[in-house]
């Protein structure tokens, strides 16, 4: 099952071709979507501070999915084939399970986020919704900022 896809291409469209410029360009593009959540999580925790219109308890998930963003990020794709990590002592199964770890809790804190901001200010109809829909924003910006940083760049991130 591993490579599967590996015979698929897309076409090539030479307007946007990056060349050398790709890992410099994913890893601006993933830290402006990266400070954008935290951004606006700190917007509404000083617009509301006081725990009645936003219990900070809900900052809890964006805090998860900040250590879920470096741990899927601290393991490169040669560590997970097996080709640049042997020695060690968990090796390639570990950095599996690492890379494992990390996924799970960066979905699960964006179910959560998503739980927060439907279960608590939609279905309650608590008001201001802001809050609420902060925190979610805040989630799917480091969500897609961690894949954007693991899967957009090239192997050698500085090279």
């Amino acid at each position: 099952m591993s490579g599967f896809l590996d015979n698929c291409h897309w076409p090539r469209c030479e307007c946007i071709e990056l060349g050398d410029r790709r890992n410099l360009i994913v890893a601006i593009a993933s830290g402006v979507l990266f400070f954008s959540g935290w951004w606006i999580m700190i917007d509404a925790a000083a617009l509301y501070p006081d725990g009645g219109q936003f219990n900070h308890a809900y900052q809890t998930p964006g805090v998860v999915l900040t250590v879920a963003f470096f741990m899927i990020n601290s393991v490169s794709n040669g560590q997970i084939r097996g080709d640049a990590y042997t020695t060690g002592c968990i090796g390639q199964t570990g950095a599996r399970v690492w890379l494992f770890l990390g996924f799970l809790l960066a979905f699960g804190a964006l179910i959560a986020a998503s739980w927060i901001l439907f279960g608590f200010y939609v279905v309650e109809y608590v008001q201001p919704d802001w809050p609420g829909i902060a925190v979610f924003l805040q989630n799917a910006l480091i969500f897609f900022s961690a894949f954007l940083f693991k899967f957009g760049r090239t192997e050698d991130l500085w090279g």
